[in-house]
C-alpha cells in the first residue's frame, strides 16, 4: 500500500512539474516581425554592431548606404542610432526569467544582415552562441568576435587592422593582401593555428581563438 500510494505521489509530481514547464515554455513563446533600417544620405564612416545569440552576415551595399535587416519581438527588438557618423546596432533583449524558459526563436528570427558600402572607416561585430559571416568587402578597420559561434569570411579586406576573436568555434577565411603586409599575434588554446605571430607589416592582424581552430589564409 506504501509502494502504491509513492506511486501516485511521484506521477502527480512528475504531471505537475510537466505542466508548469508547458505554462512556462507557453509564456515564452514570441511573436516576431521583420525590421529594415537604411542610413539614408547621412554619411556613416563606422558600424558597431553589439548583439547575443544572432547570427550576423555581412555583406556589400549596391547602393552606397548602410542597411540592416532583422527581426524583432515585444521583448527582443534592436536598438539602431546614427550619431557623429557611427552607426550603432544593439540587441536589447527585455525578458523576464519565464522568457528564457523553452525552446529558442526559430533560426531565420536569430539572423541579422548588415549591407556595408565601400570607404567606411571601422566595422566591430560581435555576438554570442552564432556564427559571424562575411562576404569579400574592404574597410579600414576590422573587428569580429564571437562566444560560441565561428568567424567566415573570404577576401577580407583592411587597410590599418583586423581582429578576430572566437571561443567555442573556429576562425576560417581568407585575407586580401600577402603575409608580410601584416605583423601578426596569434593567441590559440586548445585548437590549431594556421598562423603564428611575428613582427613586420605596416598592418595588423590580431587572432584570439580559444578551444577552436584557426584556418586563415592570405590572397594577394
Amino acid at each position: 500500500m506504501k509502494f502504491l500510494t509513492k506511486q501516485i505521489a511521484s506521477l502527480a509530481l512528475a504531471a505537475a512539474c510537466l505542466a508548469a514547464a508547458a505554462c512556462l515554455a507557453g509564456c515564452s513563446e514570441q511573436t516576431f516581425a521583420e525590421r529594415t533600417y537604411a542610413s539614408g544620405e547621412e554619411a556613416v564612416q563606422s558600424v558597431v554592431v553589439d548583439v547575443a545569440d544572432r547570427a550576423v552576415t555581412v555583406l556589400p551595399s549596391e547602393d552606397g548606404q548602410v542597411h540592416v535587416a532583422g527581426f524583432e519581438s515585444a521583448r527582443e527588438y534592436y536598438d539602431i542610432s546614427l550619431a557623429g557618423g557611427v552607426l550603432t546596432v544593439k540587441l536589447v533583449q527585455d525578458k523576464a526569467w519565464t522568457d528564457f524558459i523553452g525552446a529558442k526563436p526559430a533560426a531565420q528570427y536569430r539572423a541579422l544582415t548588415l549591407a556595408l558600402p565601400a570607404g567606411v572607416a571601422s566595422l566591430t561585430v560581435a555576438t554570442t552562441n552564432e556564427d559571424v559571416r562575411l562576404e569579400p568587402l574592404a574597410c579600414g578597420a576590422v573587428s569580429l568576435s564571437s562566444n560560441g559561434g565561428n568567424l567566415v569570411f573570404e577576401s577580407l579586406s583592411a587597410g590599418e587592422s583586423i581582429s578576430l576573436t572566437a571561443k567555442n568555434g573556429n576562425i576560417e577565411g581568407t585575407i586580401a593582401g600577402g603575409w608580410d603586409d601584416f605583423s601578426i599575434d596569434c593567441t590559440i588554446k586548445k585548437g590549431e593555428s594556421s598562423l603564428v605571430s611575428k613582427e613586420g607589416g605596416a598592418k595588423t592582424l590580431t587572432v584570439d581563438c580559444n578551444n577552436g581552430d584557426v584556418r586563415v589564409q592570405f590572397a594577394a
